[in-house]
């Protein structure tokens, strides 16, 4: 792990979330499922290929997500949130809501930021053990 250039907790957070990719690509493993490479890259945002590569490789050393391979096709990897991951649903529904006050965002995001506010603690906890009891099952393997 590279030396952290302060221990304050906006700085830490800062370290492993400071651009906008490393957020969409939680996103997308925590609410759209996706848990391919390409599934990831081919999101509406088009990330290139090479950042990609750099920020999974990033939240894997940060422990955020665990890459294994897939049994049905092993050129394939599978990312999956672990639990530090996981932990992080309700800073993610935080800062769409915060979206979906103050800027412009599509019906259907609305909608779906909707439902995830109106389920409350109760939605995100089925959605969390959900996330969970895939890591649990991938990394028993």
């Amino acid at each position: 792990m590279k030396e952290l250039k302060s221990s304050c907790p906006i700085n830490q957070y800062l370290e492993v979330f400071g651009d906008k990719w490393t957020l969409l690509i939680i996103r997308d493993i925590m609410f759209d499922g996706k848990r391919y490479f390409n599934e990831i890259r081919e999101s509406d945002e088009k990330i290139a290929s090479n950042i990609l590569t750099d920020r999974l490789n990033k939240l894997e050393e940060s422990g955020i997500v665990i890459k294994t391979k897939d049994a049905k096709h092993k050129q394939k990897n599978i990312y999956t949130l672990t639990q530090t991951g996981i932990n992080l649903m309700p800073i993610m529904i935080a800062m769409s809501l915060w979206s979906l006050n103050h800027r412009k965002v599509s019906e259907k995001d609305r909608a779906h930021v909707s439902e995830l506010v109106k389920g409350g603690k109760e939605l995100q906890d089925k959605m969390s053990a959900v996330l969970l009891k895939e890591y649990e099952a991938i990394s028993k393997k």
